[in-house]
């Protein structure tokens, strides 16, 4: 019983801020949520964010737009580091088993399981950044008002920083909707989204504190189950996907190429770093039962890579280069992994890959030219592009060279798989997919006359392909 009646005003010392500046006596004599309380909601909020991690993996490879794979990534990865901060403080909580892989309610199951199973891009963009984040943003917030500021500090801490995400996720989403999605296309979408906010409220909302929760809406967009598609896709902005006619790296590791046709390859080898997220995403979507701190771990990685691909596209801008008109990306190394290798099989080759970047004629050799270009943009991403390649080496390490023999049969088997892969050089060409046209003299020609360089004559008649010579220089062993 309080006996705040009877007692003297308390002051701290000297007026300093009370209780390290969490909270007002007024605020801290408020009882807040109890232990039992908060582990529940904090689960329905770790519920809902998985779910939203493997959403955002499992549409990203076939999602066509480019923007939309990139922001898919960052989601992701936002995600998984939430999700891991909310798994660590339910642990600090309670003894194990902590049910994090419980389904909290069938409500909000049904909901995520809607979300997941939309038919089209518009569909999910509005359901995830119009319906399911909105929602579990008002929830946090709601239990930061209700804990206790001091007691359950470290829980209101995780939900600020789960909160500041969320922000950034939904405005984001807006503007991706208001982009994409017109009035009239909107109305498509209102039965759907209504279902999905029916089945959230069932639940008693994201975080079960509804008084009149309804029953459960039958299943729509969920009545079968997703499946999985690995296979690449590219917007318009990608005319010539399966073109495999500019081998970067020979040109890279020449040392009589000069140094700004280096740094073009270098931004062409970012921005050609799309497919690697929709490699991992493969892997991860593909690979069940793992501990959630390989899927953490992964999308990382995912999100690092996406950020290389940023990091090209940033390049060109900067150097006033057109790309899509300019640089044929292809997505031919996701294609022919995702379709032709089993996960762990795909994983062996990034890592074979990874192994090969930490030598000295790997990243260290990138950002060297970098730096000797004297374009400073280069240098800074290619400095931080090398340190991302070293984690992910360490994440390498941890979830497939510690599933292998040895760290020697772990890189001979990522040699062998990707030997495996048969790129369709001659097939994609007779089947007219592509021409291999050689785009590397006009880009070259148009950066000198834009820079007012001199072109030299050795790197305009660059014309080294991928048919015969892969990224790592090692020969192709076939095509089909």
């Amino acid at each position: 019983m309080s006996t705040a009646g009877n007692a003297a005003p308390y002051r701290t010392y000297r007026g300093l801020p009370a209780l390290a500046g969490l909270a007002s006596f007024v605020e801290a004599r408020r009882p807040g949520l109890s232990v039992d309380d908060s582990v529940i909601r904090l689960k329905r909020f770790h519920y809902v964010l998985r779910r939203l991690h493997q959403i955002f993996l499992a549409r990203l490879t076939a999602e066509p737009v480019y923007e939309l794979k990139m922001a898919f990534s960052y989601h992701a990865y936002l995600c998984a580091e939430q999700v891991t901060a909310l798994r660590q403080r339910v642990g600090e909580m309670r003894e194990p088993p902590l049910g994090l892989e419980v389904v909290p309610h069938e409500g909000l199951e049904v909901a995520l399981d809607e979300v997941l199973g939309a038919p089209e891009t518009a569909g999910l963009l509005s359901a995830v950044y119009g319906v399911v984040l909105p929602q579990l943003q008002e929830a946090i917030q709601r239990y930061r008002r209700e804990a206790h500021a001091l007691a359950d500090q470290p829980s209101r801490r995780v939900c600020q920083g789960a909160l500041s995400d969320i922000e950034d996720m939904i405005a984001y989403g807006r503007a991706a909707i208001d982009a994409l999605v017109s009035g009239a296309e909107s109305s498509r979408w209102e039965e759907a989204l209504g279902r999905i906010g029916a089945a959230i409220a069932s639940a008693g909302g994201i975080d079960g504190t509804s008084v009149s929760p309804g029953p459960v809406p039958e299943r729509s967009w969920s009545r079968l189950a997703l499946t999985y598609d690995g296979v690449p896709k590219r917007d318009e902005r990608f005319p010539d996907p399966y073109n495999m006619g500019v081998n970067a790296e020979v040109f890279l590791y020449d040392p009589a190429a000069p140094l700004d046709g280096k740094v073009l390859m270098m931004f062409y080898k970012r921005l050609r770093e799309i497919d690697v997220p929709e490699v991992i995403s493969s892997i991860v979507m593909e690979t069940p039962g793992k501990p959630w701190a390989y899927y953490r771990d992964m999308t990382r990685q995912l999100w690092d890579e996406a950020r290389h691909a940023m990091m090209g596209e940033v390049g060109f801008v900067d150097l006033g280069i057109d790309w899509p008109s300019t640089v044929m990306v292809n997505f031919t190394w996701s294609l022919g992994l995702n379709t032709q290798l089993a996960p762990k099989e795909r994983h062996a080759v990034l890592y074979f890959i990874e192994q090969g970047l930490m030598a000295k004629t790997g990243k260290r050799h990138e950002w060297e030219v970098g730096v000797m270009s004297r374009n400073a943009l280069a240098a800074t991403f290619q400095d931080f592009d090398w340190a991302d390649e070293v984690l992910h080496a360490r994440i390498g390490r941890d979830w497939y060279v510690s599933d292998m023999p040895s760290a020697h049969e772990a890189v001979a088997f990522g040699d062998r798989c990707w030997s495996q892969v048969l790129m369709g050089w001659e097939r994609w060409r007779d089947a007219g997919l592509t021409s291999h046209r050689n785009w590397w003299p006009d880009l070259y020609r148009h950066y000198c006359e834009r820079h007012g360089v001199e072109p030299r004559a050795g790197a305009v008649a660059y014309a080294t392909t991928y048919q015969e010579t892969r990224a790592d220089l090692r020969a192709v062993s076939g095509s089909a």
